[in-house]
């Protein structure tokens, strides 16, 4: 079988002993080829390259010593990476990258901070690509220490200087909640680039502080200043502050205007991610009406800016439009919902009383094995317990195919809040403490009220 590529033709020969492959041995040929094993992720192909360099006496040159790492980390074989670097003799930088990349692509975290501190003990020394890799894996693991490690020695060899592994150790700083470090770093950075800027605004967007205060004014302000202009990762995390009941709307409505005007929304995914925070921050200002122009003004929607549309129909009380989208999306578009879809109509299912409707939603939950989510079984019990279908919302209390957990409880007990059935309130209660659930404050609240309509205020 004769396989025909761009650059070259690649002859594979089979039969009955043996199965073996040869080009014409030129370098550029294997190096092609490599690209195109790490390209389909063939750990076959990977394999016959290997075996190539091996026979033209290339088994020494690093530079595809690193390409073959780098195809066989791709392969998920780490094994065949740590051989193929074992056996080079003279290690350059490149070679402890590409294995150290290698295995942080494959989530092997030890073993990462292992080839690190022996990358330190040896003649070579880490580049600012080593210590982005390991500063990003700290951050995704939450390894201050290791990521204080980085950080000393990017200081000690002056690379904190770059602009891309200062911004890594910053973000890694954050992900630990060191947010004094964070701020201090970027203070003391020589050249800021946008990503700079977001890694502290977005800082603030995880603290959970949504009321858009002086400080976030003033660091876009002061980003501006520097003659930097806000990118679609500024305006998505801002955008959520904007949609607070605090007159800050205005300011949703001028980053919308700066979207526009700066082309941001050019490509298919900043399209739909910024359409989805657009929709949900008109969605949260009353402005249903604005949230559905950009919905339809959406080139290329997907399950998630229907979700956001339909959450937003949901929040401002429609909950006819908001079900009828969610058919919509199904039969005219052809777009299957996912599990934040169901959680998401199953409220407008109890608004409307459609007990047919929440039925249907269960049984695509089935269908599509989703039904051992709890968060979408939470949502299932609570519709049921609101259409006035108790039987059914116990059924699934019951059902061992998810792990109830202190809001399943909740759920069940404000059902029978609802229905003034206090005696099976009280008993489920007493259960939940028995198994060891801490009540909050709902849980509480629904026992009461149900004491409270069935008469047993003593």
């Amino acid at each position: 079988m004769i396989l025909f590529f761009p650059w070259k033709t690649f002859i594979q020969v089979n039969s009955r002993h043996y199965a073996s492959s040869h080009a014409f041995v030129h370098s550029d040929n294997l190096l092609q080829f490599l690209h195109f094993s790490i390209n389909l992720k063939s750990l076959q192909l990977t394999r016959e390259c290997h075996a190539q360099i091996l026979s033209v006496g290339y088994d020494q040159n690093a530079y595809f010593a690193a390409k073959l790492i780098s195809a066989y980390s791709t392969c998920g074989d780490t094994l065949h990476s740590q051989i193929v670097f074992n056996k080079i003799r003279h290690k350059n930088v490149y070679l402890w990258n590409a294995l150290i990349n290698g295995f942080a692509k494959n989530h092997l975290v030890n073993e990462v901070f292992c080839l690190f501190k022996k990358m330190c003990k040896s003649n070579e020394y880490p580049d600012e690509f080593t210590l982005s890799t390991v500063s990003k894996l700290s951050s995704e693991h939450k390894e201050l220490l290791q990521g204080k490690t980085i950080h000393c020695k990017s200081v000690r060899t002056g690379l904190v200087l770059d602009t891309v592994l200062a911004n890594s150790i910053m973000s890694m700083y954050c992900k630990c909640e060191e947010y004094f470090e964070s701020r201090k770093l970027f203070d003391e950075m020589p050249h800021r680039s946008v990503a700079s800027w977001n890694v502290l605004i977005c800082a603030f967007a995880v603290l959970g502080d949504y009321r858009l205060n002086e400080a976030i004014l003033d660091l876009v302000r002061y980003m501006q200043i520097e003659g930097l202009k806000p990118d679609a990762f500024t305006v998505s995390t801002l955008l959520p502050f904007c949609g607070a009941d605090d007159g800050k709307y205005v300011y949703g409505r001028e980053l919308h205007c700066h979207v526009l005007k700066n082309n941001l929304n050019s490509d298919s995914y900043t399209d739909v991610h910024l359409g989805c925070c657009l929709i949900d921050m008109y969605s949260k200002s009353d402005k249903i009406i604005f949230a559905r122009r950009v919905f339809d003004r959406l080139e290329r929607g997907n399950v998630f800016s229907w979700t956001s549309m339909i959450n937003g129909y949901e929040r401002n009380g429609d909950s006819s439009e908001a079900f009828n989208l969610f058919r919509k999306m199904q039969l005219r578009y052809k777009i299957e919902p996912n599990r934040v879809s169901l959680i998401t109509v199953l409220p407008a299912c109890s608004s409307l009383a459609g007990l047919l409707y929440g039925k249907q939603v269960h049984g695509f939950a089935i269908r599509k094995q989703m039904n051992d989510e709890v968060s979408l079984c939470n949502a299932l019990i609570d519709m049921y317990s609101k259409c006035g279908s108790l039987n059914y919302a116990r059924q699934l209390f019951e059902d061992g195919s998810f792990c109830n957990d202190s809001i399943t409880w909740s759920s069940m007990i404000s059902g029978y809040g609802l229905h003034g059935n206090g005696d099976e309130a009280i008993l489920l209660y007493d259960q939940m403490l028995h198994a060891g659930m801490k009540p909050d404050v709902i849980t509480v609240v629904g026992v009461l009220s149900a004491c409270g309509k069935a008469g047993l205020q003593s």
